[in-house]
């Protein structure tokens, strides 16, 4: 088969399955539940629905943050109800999963004694990953009111940032990420890498 014929590749038919989703009420719900699940125990983070979703309805853009960090904080709400409630049963084992038991929680635990709310507030905007920090509070009994103002500032400033770089930039940021779609996905998949990786280094 020629390369004229040839099928897209996975990523790209994955992109414009996504892509098609912006005019779609399903596309909506569908950023709530990634948000949702990504601030407990979901990997993958959902800017890349967003900035997919921005992408195809670019007048959208804050209604789509909008949905994505209420999500999220619900999403953060719950991961703490998970730390409180289910501290041995779920948390310890999701939180190995994420490699962030023994030495690690230890580091996490100063991270908290040290900046409290503004740690949160850190890990609300940047790849560390955020549930780690939201299932810790609910093990160390973290004010659930103060997880909430930190991650309704912290995830609204993020959402909202890259919806409206999409809003400013789309037309022209699009083409590019569209040619070297591929390299894009890799550069995104390091960098949630990264921000697990980054849990090793607090305090």
């Amino acid at each position: 088969m020629s390369d004229a014929t040839a099928k897209p590749g996975l990523i790209r038919r994955l992109y414009a399955w996504t892509i098609s989703w912006a005019d779609h009420p399903g596309g909506a719900w569908a950023l709530f539940i990634i948000a949702f699940l990504e601030s407990s125990f979901f990997p993958i983070p959902p800017d890349v629905l967003l900035i997919a979703l921005c992408f195809g309805a670019r007048q959208k853009w804050a209604r789509y943050a909008l949905i994505c960090t209420v999500g999220s904080v619900l999403g953060g709400m719950f991961g703490w109800w998970i730390g409180w409630a289910l501290r041995d049963s779920v948390a310890l084992p999701l939180l190995n999963l994420f490699d962030a038991t023994g030495h690690t929680r230890e580091k996490i635990e100063l991270w908290y004694n040290e900046y409290g709310f503004l740690g949160i507030l850190i890990a609300a905007i940047t790849p560390i990953p955020y549930k780690v920090f939201t299932v810790f509070s609910g093990m160390m009994n973290y004010s659930l009111p103060l997880l909430i103002v930190a991650s309704i500032i912290g995830r609204g400033f993020r959402f909202y940032l890259v919806g409206f770089v999409i809003r400013v930039f789309g037309a022209k940021v699009r083409p590019f990420i569209e040619k070297h779609l591929e390299w894009c996905f890799l550069a995104a998949g390091a960098l949630v890498i990264l921000g697990f990786v980054a849990i090793k280094f607090i305090g």
